[in-house]
Order: C-alpha cells, then structure tokens, then sequence
C-alpha cells in the first residue's frame, strides 16, 4: 500500500491549501532535527517534507489523488485523469532541508521573526529560544494566517543585517529597551491580557519628531514562567540614521501572600505549633481555586522538612496547559521562647534521647 501524504500531515483528502500550508509548517517546526533530538524526529521530518510537496503542487496533487503513490512515482498520469496523453513520474529529491528553507526563508527553525498581524508593517513580536513556551511560535501566537509573497506562501525572515552603498552610513539599532512586568499567579494560573502604555519619539513627516504614547498588548498565556520574555520589534525612540530599539517585557511574579511559586507548582507554608506537631492536628490549605483542603494529621509527628504534595492544585504547564503542577504544603513549627522547669522534667523523662 502506498504512502498516506494527507495521514502524514494529519489532514483529510478535502483539505484546503490553507490547510496544507497551515500544517506543515506546525509539523516541520516541531520535528526539525536542529530542536528535536528525539528518535524518529528527522525521519518524520522528511515525511512532512515529501507530502508537502506533493500535496503543495497541483499537478502532483491530482495525480496523487487519482491513482496514489504507485500513480504519482510510477508515471500512471498519462492514462486517464490528469495529464492524459502525458507520461509523469515524480521523485521526492530527499532534501527536507530544502523544502523547510523554501518555505520559512530559512533552513534553522530558530532564524526567522514573524509579524504578528500576518501583513506588512504593524507590530512584530518575538520569542528568544530560551523560553520556556512552546517550541511552536505558530502555536503560541495563534498565528494562523500566511503572508502573500514569502517563501512557500508563508511567512517571510528578516534579517538584522543592514547593508548600504560605501558612501551611505549604515543604519544602527539601539540596544533593546526592557520593561519588568510583574503577574500575579492568579493570572498566571488562567492567562491574561495585559496592555502596557509606552511612549516614544515619531519622525513626523516634516522630519520633525513628536512624543507619542502608544498602547501594547501582551497576550499572557497560562502557566508562563518568570523570565520569559516579549519582545515588541523596532517600537523604541525613532530617529535619522537608526534603527528603533526593540521593546521587551519580561514576566516577574508578583508578591503572593499565601504561595511561593516552583516552576509549576507552588508551595503553601503552614503555621502549626510545636504541641501540633508532635501529638497530631488538622488543618485548613487554601488553594489557588479557592477550595481548601482538609490535611489530617493525626497520628504522625510533622517535622522541620515534612512537605505534603496534592498532585493538580499547582500551576499549568506551560508547553501543556491541561496539566498542572502540583500544591506543596511545607510546615513553620512556632516553638515556645522558654520552658518551665516542670516542663522541662516532663519532657526528660518522656521524649526520646
């Protein structure tokens, strides 16, 4: 049986070229072999490349269609359908290297910059490779529509490479402008839009500059972790003979009074007594939901280091963000300042040495 080009890209024989192109890219984006180690990942790679071509091509397409991948590589197009009276045979030329630069622009998943409105001009926006995000900028964005005139039909790099003639001044960026922007968990726990207002200087078209405040939008998806970053490309101070500095926002967690964030989880610390933790108690643990949980501790003796974990009262995933970290409740045991001596008799002669 032949090779299923629409199963590799998970489509339907319907599928529009939107589709396709909406498709593979997601695809070659997550099985590059430059950000996926994983066994398998450039064998699957070059599978995404080869029905991408062929599905991507009209021609290819109908053939494919008419008599499958014996018709498309064994030269059936010239007996009925598709190229009558026609002798076609295709090859895929084994590059998917070449296919994902044709298409992006470029050959490294981790070279290219993409607009944010899917058209010309507008606000840019980007992610460093060290986010800890999903790897797929597509996906995170919810970038879905494609630009007209790129390569492949779909998004097109840009470079920070300005080039001008010998006599010409080159062109220079000012270093990036970063702005802290502090979350609370609550709106990391279910995302959030944030719009910050900046200002900055606009060549007028006189050549004069003005002060202009504008308003920029931060998308804030569930589970982000502090330190990722936001970039806004090139909506710094504008000027003769430069190049605006970028914007960046980095994600901070705000100050919680009940929960100190750990990645995804997040760690409640419980204030019990030392009469508490020695004979047994039960208590109240608030959650980020709201809920609370009732942990008994009757019966065991609660330690400096004692941590009791709830799997899936913590923080989203950020890559998976159906899933939650989990609610870690750690123990502050208040000890009395000072012992009387008839205490202090009891307790000799009851703990252990």
């Amino acid at each position: 049986m032949g090779k299923d080009y629409y199963k590799m890209l998970g489509l339907t024989k319907g599928a529009t070229d939107d589709e396709i192109k909406k498709a593979y890219r997601k695809l070659a984006l997550k099985y590059h072999p430059d950000k996926n180690k994983a066994p398998g990942a450039e064998e699957r790679f070059k599978e995404v490349a080869e029905a991408y071509e062929v599905l991507s091509d009209k021609k290819k397409r109908e053939i494919y269609d008419a008599h499958g991948e014996a018709g498309l590589k064994g030269g059936m197009g010239g007996q009925n359908g598709p190229g009558v009276g026609q002798s076609y045979s295709y090859t895929f030329h084994g590059d998917p290297r070449a296919t994902f630069a044709q298409f992006f622009g470029s050959a490294s998943p981790f070279q290219a910059f993409f607009d944010l409105n899917g058209g010309g001009g507008g606000t840019t926006m980007f992610f460093d490779r060290d986010m800890d995000v999903d790897m797929d900028p597509f996906a995170n964005m919810g970038m879905g529509q494609t630009r007209s005139g790129g390569p492949g039909g779909a998004f097109r790099s840009h470079s920070f490479n300005f080039h001008g003639s010998p006599n010409r001044k080159e062109k220079t960026q000012d270093p990036p402008i970063e702005h802290d922007l502090y979350v609370s968990l609550e709106d990391i726990a279910r995302g959030c839009v944030k719009k910050m207002k900046i200002s900055r200087r606009v060549i007028q078209a006189d050549g004069t500059s003005k002060k202009e405040d504008k308003v920029l939008t931060i998308h804030v998806k569930p589970g982000w972790k502090a330190g990722t970053k936001i970039t806004f490309q090139k909506e710094g101070d504008q000027g003769r003979n430069k190049i605006p500095a970028d914007i960046v926002f980095i994600i901070r967690d705000k100050p919680n009074p009940l929960f100190k964030r750990e990645g995804s989880d997040i760690r409640y610390t419980a204030k019990v007594s030392l009469k508490q933790a020695l004979c047994g108690t039960i208590i109240e643990v608030p959650t980020m939901s709201g809920e609370k949980l009732t942990v008994n501790l009757q019966g065991e003796v609660v330690k400096p280091h004692t941590v009791k974990r709830f799997p899936g009262y913590g923080l989203p995933f950020p890559k998976e963000p159906t899933r939650k970290g989990d609610l870690l409740v750690a123990f502050d045991i208040k000890f009395p300042d000072r012992l009387g001596s008839g205490v202090k008799e009891i307790l000799m002669d009851t703990l252990p040495n």
